[in-house]
C-alpha cells in the first residue's frame, strides 16, 4: 500500500504520518479518520438534481468526492461509494411543464448528460448509483417510523417534521434557530404547528409525479430523499456524509434530524465533509448574473483532465475563483507531465505507489495542492534522470500519483494530438509523408517548408528511429 520502496518505519523516521485526517465538519476540527468497519467503509455524497446540464459548481462536488473516494481505496480494500440521483423534484417538475414533455424524459435525458459531463472528467463511477424514484417505499416507511415516534405529524395531505422535537437540530450549521427559520426562507403553512417544520410528504395535482400513500396521493421532500437512500444502501451509521457548503443548511441539516429520529437517535454520520463554492472571476455563480460555467461548455476549449487538475488545485474546502487562467495553467502543468512520460516512454515503470511526500500530503484532509507539488517535484527529477533504475522508480511514482487525482489516462501521444480537435489528421499525416519524401531526395529547403507549414498548423515534429512523430501543441 505504501508503494515507492519505503517501509512504514522509514515513513515514520521521516517524519511522514501514516493515519488519514478529515475535517469534520459537524465537530469543525481535523480528525483522524476512524471507519466504523475497516471491512466496509461507507461513503455517501449528495448527487445531481437533473434537470440541467452539470455547471462547474456541480463539477467540483463530483470531482472532490471521487478524490476522497480514490484515497479511500488505498488504504481500504471494500469502499462503499454511493452518490444519488435526485429524479423527483419540484424544479424537474418545472422544466418538464416549460418543454411540454414528460418528467422522465427530462431526467433520463440530463442524467445522461450527467454522467457524459463528469466521465469526461475523469470520474470514477460511485458503487451504487440509488435514485429517488426507486425508494419511494423506504421513503413511506421512514415517515411511518417518525409519525409513530412523535416526531412527524399529518396535515391538509402533507407531512412535516416537527423541528422542535430534536434538540440537536442547528449544531451540523452552527446557526441559533431565529437564524434558522429565517434562513429557511420558507412561507409559513398555517398548517404548520412550528415555522421551522419541514415537508416529508406532499400532495401532487394531476401531472406531477406521485404514489400513493397512507397520507393521500403525493411525492416525498427532498430531504428524506436522501436519508432513505443512504439507509438502505449503507446502513443507519455511514462514516462520511459529502456534499457541497450550501447543502449544510436546510438539507443536511434536515437530513440529520429525521435519521437520528428514525433510528432511536443511533448516530447518522460519523464524518461530515463539505467543498467550497466555486466563483467566477470573483463572483459567485448565478443565473441572474448570468456567469453559470456549463461543463460541457468548458469541454469545448479544455481538455476534461485539465478542468480537473484546475479543480484540485485549491483546497477543496476553501472557495475556488475560477477562471480561464487557472485551468490554462492546469493544462500546461499537464503539458509537462505528459512531457516527461513521453521521454519516459522507452523505460518500464516500476510497479509502485506514489512517493510518501505525495501520500502524505493527500492523507492530510486531501491537501491536493501540496501533493501536485510533490508530483511536479517527481517529474522535475525525472527529466534530469540518466539512470534506468531511478527512471522507472519514478516514472512508477508518477503514474500512481496520477491514478489518485484522477489524471494521466491517457498515453502521452494521446494526450497531444487530443490538443486540437479542429485539426485535419489526414492533412498532417499527408504532410509528414511529404516532408519525409523530401528528406529522402535531400531536398532539404522543401522539408523546411513542410516543417514550416505544419507549425503553421500547431503541429510539431520529433524525428526518431521508428518514424516522424507529432504533436498539437
Amino acid at each position: 500500500m505504501l508503494g515507492g520502496g519505503y517501509t512504514a518505519r522509514g515513513i515514520a523516521a521521516a517524519g511522514l504520518s501514516l493515519s488519514f485526517t478529515l475535517y469534520n465538519s459537524y465537530t469543525r476540527e481535523k480528525q483522524r479518520f476512524e471507519p466504523l468497519d475497516e471491512k466496509r467503509v461507507t461513503l455517501y455524497a449528495c448527487g445531481p438534481t437533473v434537470y440541467n446540464p452539470p455547471h462547474i459548481g456541480n463539477a467540483r462536488a463530483a470531482v472532490v468526492y471521487d478524490l476522497l473516494y480514490r484515497v479511500l481505496m488505498r488504504h481500504y480494500d471494500n469502499v462503499v461509494y454511493v452518490r444519488n440521483i435526485t429524479d423527483v423534484d419540484d424544479k424537474i417538475n418545472a422544466a418538464a411543464a416549460a418543454a411540454g414533455v414528460p418528467i422522465s424524459e427530462i431526467t433520463d435525458r440530463y442524467t445522461a448528460v450527467y454522467h457524459a459531463d463528469v466521465e469526461a472528467l475523469c470520474v470514477l463511477p460511485p458503487v451504487v448509483e440509488p435514485r429517488a424514484t426507486d425508494h419511494i417505499e423506504e421513503m413511506v416507511e421512514m415517515i411511518r417510523t417518525l409519525i409513530d415516534g412523535g416526531f412527524a405529524y399529518a396535515a391538509e395531505g402533507h407531512v412535516l417534521f416537527h423541528v422542535p422535537s430534536f434538540a440537536a437540530y442547528g449544531k451540523l450549521s452552527g446557526r441559533s434557530r431565529e437564524d434558522l427559520i429565517a434562513g429557511a426562507r420558507v412561507e409559513v403553512a398555517p398548517f404548520k404547528r412550528d415555522p421551522g417544520d419541514f415537508v416529508l410528504w406532499k400532495p401532487s395535482t394531476d401531472g406531477q409525479p406521485g404514489w400513493a400513500s397512507p397520507w393521500g396521493f403525493g411525492r416525498p421532500g427532498w430531504h428524506l430523499e436522501c436519508s432513505a437512500m443512504s439507509k438502505k444502501h449503507l446502513g443507519n451509521t455511514i462514516d462520511i456524509h459529502g456534499g457541497g457548503n450550501d447543502l449544510k443548511f436546510p438539507h443536511h441539516e434536515n437530513e440529520i434530524a429525521q435519521s437520528v429520529c428514525a433510528h432511536d437517535g443511533q448516530a447518522f454520520v460519523r464524518y461530515w465533509v463539505h467543498n467550497g463554492f466555486v466563483e467566477i472571476d470573483s463572483e459567485k455563480m448565478s443565473k441572474s448574473i448570468g456567469n453559470v460555467l456549463l461543463v460541457r461548455d468548458l469541454l469545448k476549449d479544455f481538455p476534461g483532465e485539465a478542468i480537473r487538475l484546475a479543480l484540485i488545485k485549491t483546497r477543496y474546502r476553501e472557495p475556488l475563483n475560477w477562471n480561464d487562467a487557472i485551468v490554462s495553467d492546469a493544462k500546461s502543468q499537464l503539458d509537462r507531465i505528459y512531457g516527461a512520460l513521453e521521454r519516459l516512454e522507452h523505460v518500464g515503470a516500476t510497479d509502485v505507489g506514489a512517493h510518501p511526500s505525495f501520500n502524505a500530503a493527500m492523507d492530510d484532509d486531501l491537501n491536493s495542492p501540496l501533493a501536485i507539488t510533490h508530483l511536479m517535484e517527481a517529474v522535475a527529477d525525472a527529466n534530469r534522470s540518466t539512470n534506468p533504475d531511478e527512471q522507472a522508480l519514478l516514472k512508477g511514482q508518477i503514474l500512481a500519483s496520477g491514478r489518485e487525482l484522477g489524471l494521466l489516462t491517457m498515453a502521452p501521444s494521446e494526450w497531444f494530438r487530443g490538443q486540437k480537435q479542429d485539426l485535419d489528421i489526414d492533412k498532417i499525416e499527408s504532410l509528414i509523408a511529404k516532408r519525409a519524401a523530401a528528406r529522402k531526395a535531400k531536398d532539404w529547403s522543401e522539408a523546411d517548408r513542410v516543417r514550416d507549414e505544419l507549425a503553421a498548423l500547431g503541429v510539431t515534429i520529433k524525428d526518431t528511429s521508428e518514424g516522424t512523430e507529432w504533436r498539437a501543441e
